[in-house]
Parts: C-alpha cells; structure tokens; sequence
C-alpha cells in the first residue's frame, strides 16, 4: 500500500495563526465493515450514504509555537472541555503524525459541536475524525497552495481513517466505497472513494430517519466489537460475504432493484448484529424497543405495498431508508405509531448528502 503519496513533500509557508471551521456528516453503511487489522485496514469493503443532518461541526485554531516532541491541543465539546475524548484525539495525532508533521508547531484549540447525540451508535467518531481531518487539510492548504481539491479529500479521507475506519466515507457523498474492492475502480483500504457508477433515480435524495431507540453511550464500543472478530468462528465467511454483497450493491444500485435493496440492507444490518451475538465474549447492543420497530416496519411494508426498510449501526437506533416519493406517508407512520418506541419520541429526518461543508 502506497502510502507515500501523503507524505508532505512540498516546501511548507510559515504561518503564525490560523483558524479552519468544517461541517462532516455522518454515514450509514448499507454494506458493513466489522473487523479490521493495524492500521485501521478494514476486513472487507463497505459502502454506505453520506448523510447531511448528522453532523459535526468542528473548529481548530491553530497558534504557532516552540516545535516540539509532542503534540499540544485543548479540546472542548458543546463549549466544555472533555478530557474523556482526549486519549482517543492524541491517538489519533500519534498515528498522523509522520503524514502531518507541522502539527508539532502549533498549539491547537479543538471545539467540536454534534447535531446528535455522541457515543449513541450514530457514527459521531466517523464526523468527528474527518471534522478534525478536514480542519487539518485546511491548515495543509494554507501551507502548501499547490494542493489540488482532489488530493485534500483524499488525504481527509486517509487522515480520518486512521482515527475512525468508518470516518474515510465521511468526505464525500452521497455513496463512497471504503476497502479494495475489484469492481470498484479505484478502491483503497487506505481512503475511501466516491461510488463510481451512476445511480438509478430511486435512490436520489434517499431518506433516513433515525429513530432514538437510546441516546445513551453504548455497552460495548466499535473498538472492542471490531477486535473480537479477530478469533471469531464465523469471521472468513462473513469477510467473503460483505464483498461479495458489495458486487451485489453496486448492481443494484445501478439498475434501481429496489426489493433487492430492502433484502440485502435489512440482512447486512442483522449479519452485523449477529457477529455481535456471536463473539467471545457476547453482547447485545439491540433493545427491545429495537425489536419493536423492526416488526412494526415489515407490518406496515407488507400492507401498504411500500419500500421502507431499515438498517441498524453498531447501537440499538433504527435507521428508516425509503425512497424520496413515500416521504409524507412514511413521516406519517414513524410520527404515529415508531416514535413511541423512541426515547421521548425523538426521531431525526436526514437524507443522503454530499459530504464535508467548510463554514
């Protein structure tokens, strides 16, 4: 794998002070990754949506100071400091630092917002990380004009990987292919890639309602659940099944199959959760509220003849999918009868976007 080719070659500007605002979303794999080797290369390739209202909004400001062995930053979230996040941040600057390494002359001041609730099973790693990873980009460009948009989002992508797998598809939008795949030109395990075939208009501004099941922070986190696939029974099959859904994705989403859309997400969803079930040690991060939902969306699917379907991320909140046309019914079930499985009937409308916003 050629890494190389992020390494800073250019000469580098002298810049005294800076500051970079960036809006990233998160995302939500209909072909999941679950299961990786050092460093954050992923078992099999994924594809998900970008979406647009799950977001993270991230400033850094960047003060020069005496180059140093270490990296110096402050981190606030939602304007208070959380020295909770800050091990995985500084982990996350240790494995950049050779791709990034004028992070050792500034003093940084991170303040980082959420439109939803973090640690919950939305993918806030994959917003924060490619937030910190686009603010970083900026201060690369400041520094080194020649970049060209291209390389800044590919880098982004490759930057944030290393703090988050699932952070690489939090770039660009509204599809991105994460992992070395055949039949997608271009694919790296390295960075992830924009889908690089036309989609059928069925699933143009596909919709996502993400039902809060539970806001609180999960038993039993990405990190521990990807390490455990590492002696798991069923990891090689798994591992061959995930690419051989992508083939499968890609055909789909090309031609517009849509009844073979809501089987393979609703499938993948529910082969994630059960490598979960399945791990030594086992857990369960569904709920029964979760359970709920899932029986009430084929109930309703298989009487009103509609495309909704759902997927669930590593937590127990329900993804809604359904075409742009059955908006205002749908909204009208979620709103009547799911919401009462959420806690406080929240819900958040989202739909697939195009990536990172500078702000």
């Amino acid at each position: 794998m050629n890494t190389d080719q992020f390494l800073v070659k250019s000469a580098i500007k002298h810049i005294n002070n800076a500051s970079f605002t960036w809006q990233t979303p998160s995302n939500i794999a209909l072909v999941k990754y679950w299961g990786k080797s050092n460093p954050q290369i992923p078992k099999n390739a994924s594809i998900s949506f970008t979406l647009n209202n799950c977001h993270t909004i991230t400033t850094i400001e960047f003060v020069k100071k005496e180059k140093s062995e270490e990296v110096s930053f402050n981190l606030f979230f939602e304007g208070k400091p959380k020295e909770e996040f800050k091990p995985k941040i500084a982990e996350f600057f240790k494995r950049i630092q050779e791709y990034c390494p004028y992070i050792f002359e500034y003093e940084m001041t991170i303040n980082s917002e959420n439109s939803f609730p973090h640690s919950s099973g939305i993918a806030s790693s994959a917003s924060g990380l490619s937030a910190i990873a686009m603010c970083l980009m900026s201060l690369e460009q400041e520094l080194n004009p020649d970049l060209s948009v291209e390389s800044i989002n590919k880098k982004a992508s490759f930057l944030a990987r290393l703090g988050s797998g699932s952070a690489s598809r939090s770039i660009e939008g509204p599809l991105v292919v994460w992992g070395e795949h055949p039949e997608i030109e271009g694919s790296s395990d390295l960075y992830g890639v924009q889908f690089p075939f036309s989609i059928n208009p069925i699933f143009e501004n596909y919709q996502d309602v993400i039902l809060l099941v539970d806001k609180g922070e999960k038993q039993v986190s990405s990190t521990v659940g990807h390490n455990l696939m590492h002696n798991h029974p069923y990891a090689e099959n798994r591992f061959k099944q995930a690419n051989e859904n992508l083939c499968k994705m890609s055909k789909i989403l090309q031609e517009g199959s849509i009844k073979e859309f809501i089987s393979l997400v609703e499938s993948e969803a529910l082969t994630l959760h059960a490598m979960m079930l399945t791990s030594n040690p086992y857990f369960i991060l569904m709920k029964p509220n979760t359970l709920e939902i899932i029986n009430k969306i084929w109930e309703y699917r298989e009487e009103n003849n509609s495309n909704i379907c759902f997927t669930l991320d590593a937590g127990a909140n329900v993804h809604v999918l359904f075409p742009e046309n059955e908006r205002e019914n749908v909204i009208q079930f979620i709103d009547s009868q799911l919401s009462n499985y959420c806690q406080k009937n929240h819900y958040i409308c989202d739909v697939a976007g195009f990536g990172a916003k500078k702000r």
